[in-house]
């Protein structure tokens, strides 16, 4: 039988344990959003006011310190943070360097040192390990086109004309439906669902974000190649 103090006890584990299960998966769904808002807003917004887009970095900072600062709200300002990163990295990259597939990932690790060190000193660990987690997935995507030889299509599809891009797509899904290209698909997927799935093992809300924009990379690059069979 239960005393009256070890029911309430009881109670208030249960709805802390209920509560930090919510936050989980209230942080991994803002990660998969936070990963798809650069690729569906900014980069339309960083092709036609790449000046635009980089200020904009300015704003997301103030916002992710403003909700750092609130005790109720630091984990989705820290959240935040991580996601400055990936929009500052991404508005230089997209706004000005986008002919040059070799310099996508040198630029957006731009922040890999300053996340390091943060996540050396134990701050501003979900948003940095976002950071991470999002980098970690453009570092597969990349790989694909390296190993398939999709880089000249990438560069002639930062080239022609918007009406030109349906012959370079067509172009670029010929290699992908290719054995060797399929074969890479299911390699490279297979490694975004480990490091993706592994972290959701793990309680701290950090490991949730990193493995939320990990597999969120597998959704965006679905989309995008829907999007180019429907073409």
């Amino acid at each position: 039988m239960l005393y009256p103090e070890e029911s309430a006890k009881n109670f208030f584990v249960f709805s802390l344990e209920k509560i930090k299960i919510s936050q989980k998966w209230a942080v991994f769904g803002t990660a998969v959003l936070l990963v798809s808002v650069p690729v569906f807003f900014q980069a339309p917004l960083v092709r036609q006011l790449p000046w635009l887009s980089l200020a904009m970095t300015g704003f997301w900072l103030w916002l992710s310190l403003k909700l750092l600062h609130n005790r109720l709200t630091n984990i989705w300002g820290d959240l935040l943070l991580g996601f400055s990163w990936t929009w500052l990295t991404g508005s230089i990259y997209w706004g000005w360097l986008r002919h040059e597939p070799f310099l996508h990932l040198p630029v957006e690790a731009l922040c890999v040192p300053l996340a390091l060190w943060c996540l050396k000193h134990n701050r501003e660990m979900v948003g940095n390990c976002f950071y991470l987690g999002s980098l970690f997935g453009t570092a597969v995507t990349d790989g694909y086109f390296y190993i398939t030889g999709l880089i000249p299509y990438w560069r002639r599809l930062m080239e022609v004309e918007p009406e030109m891009a349906l012959q370079v797509f067509q172009g670029a899904l010929n290699q992908v439906r290719s054995p060797w290209g399929i074969t890479w698909v299911m390699v490279l997927v297979v490694i975004l669902l480990i490091f993706g799935i592994v972290p959701l093992r793990s309680e701290g809300l950090h490991w949730w974000a990193f493995g939320a924009a990990v597999l969120s990379t597998i959704l965006v690059d679905s989309l995008f190649l829907l999007a180019a069979c429907v073409a």
